[in-house]
């Protein structure tokens, strides 16, 4: 079923029932919202709605210069959503989430598995009563197996999916990602599945139960080294910013910073190293090739780091793109966000909210590009239940939600 609002976007007129909280499942409906979806997000009164509201400071600041319940952290994953305050532990706060249930075309949720039985809310009992549903289930280890009562956070699902084995220095202690990427590339699998599920749905009325864990999604995009690991059957060394399998690959520093150096084939690496006056190298057998560069990388990169140290990282930036090889700097998130790439691009967004200091709040874009049906910013994120009365009045009416 699907309702004529937020006619915008390749999933205009879908509902999305957001039962979700912190990052995963959030950062999923966002991006169906972003997609022209309708998102209702559900919040509960005893914790004042999504457990990140209160992750903080930073927080926007209201008009009279007090923190709001809008902090960044919650900012970042809740736009393009309607927020309605409901108690589902009270027989009302179920029937409301029921009622919006039946006109939805997605439930997405992230309870330990079962904790949603008790409220008559868990996939087989919506699915029961309401076939064509698509219901999308987030936890840390899935709805099965030996680990699946125990809780899920981002820092427990990098740690036990091996990602900090990978991260870090050479001889330093395991190291998270610097964001929680293992929540958002779970909410990135959220999407996909979703978006798979209403194709099939389209196709045939079926709905259906996707089971997905934050440590899956981690385990999952281990790639070239999970799948390295299973072809050897040996461990996997931590390389700091070095790459398992090509060399030079890396950060290196330079005499006023540190640039990034990414050969990936050897006609590249002849003009690195004609870059550096040192053609030897690149006539040297045991560096003439990728496979004996990575066999021999602890020969080689102390030679390149002797001749990159005494240059400035403008001239190495320079010198190197000028012969097509591939070289960056290390932005920090403020220069990211200065950068005239990222302002081409619409990835700095400006919201607006007159209830906030500079009537407004500034957000990260979508990165997707549909040149048919673009991305739409549409509602910036709520308040704690700023929607309730305008969606309990949806719900009494046959009218599509405003």
């Amino acid at each position: 079923m699907t309702d004529g609002s937020d006619a915008a976007g390749p999933l205009a007129g879908v509902i999305v029932l957001d039962l979700s909280r912190i990052l995963a499942g959030p950062t999923c409906t966002q991006l169906l919202g972003d997609l022209g979806a309708t998102v209702i997000k559900i919040e509960n009164p005893a914790s004042a709605g999504d457990d990140t509201r209160q992750w903080g400071p930073p927080f926007a600041a209201g008009c009279d210069g007090a923190p709001t319940d809008l902090s960044s952290y919650f900012m970042s994953a809740n736009r393009n959503k309607l927020s309605i305050v409901l108690d589902i532990a009270t027989p009302e706060g179920q029937a409301t989430v029921k009622r919006i249930a039946a006109r939805a075309d997605i439930f997405i949720e992230n309870f330990k598995p079962g904790g949603l039985l008790k409220y008559g809310l868990d996939h087989e009992s919506v699915l029961t009563a309401h076939p064509g549903l698509i219901y999308c289930s987030i936890s840390g280890f899935g709805q099965t197996g030996p680990n699946r009562d125990k809780p899920g956070y981002d820092l427990m699902a990098q740690g036990y999916g091996g990602i900090m084995s990978l991260t870090g220095e050479v001889d330093g202690a395991p190291m998270k990602v610097g964001v929680g990427i293992a929540d958002v590339m779970c909410g990135m699998y959220a999407t996909t599945g979703i978006l798979a599920s209403l194709r099939h749905r389209d196709r045939t009325g079926q709905g259906q139960h996707i089971d997905l864990s934050l440590v899956d999604s981690q385990v999952a995009w281990l790639i070239n080294e999970g799948v390295a690991h299973l072809t050897t059957g040996g461990p996997r060394p931590r390389r700091g910013n070095q790459h398992p399998t090509i060399v030079p690959y890396q950060t290196f520093t330079t005499s006023d910073g540190h640039v990034l150096v990414a050969v990936g084939n050897d006609s590249q690496f002849q003009r690195f190293c004609s870059f550096l006056g040192r053609d030897d190298l690149a006539r040297d057998a045991d560096f003439a090739t990728n496979p004996m560069r990575v066999k021999n990388r602890d020969r080689l990169i102390p030679v390149l780091e002797g001749e990159l140290s005494r240059r400035a990282s403008e001239e190495v930036v320079t010198g190197l793109e000028a012969l097509k090889v591939p070289v960056g700097p290390v932005h920090t998130v403020e220069q990211v966000f200065a950068s005239d790439q990222v302002a081409a691009r619409g990835m700095r967004i400006d919201m607006a909210r007159e209830d906030i200091d500079r009537s407004g709040v500034e957000l990260i874009g979508n990165p997707l590009n549909l040149s048919k049906t673009p991305c739409t910013y549409r509602h910036p994120p709520p308040r704690f239940g700023e929607h309730s009365e305008r969606i309990l009045r949806w719900l009494d009416s046959d009218d599509a939600l405003p």
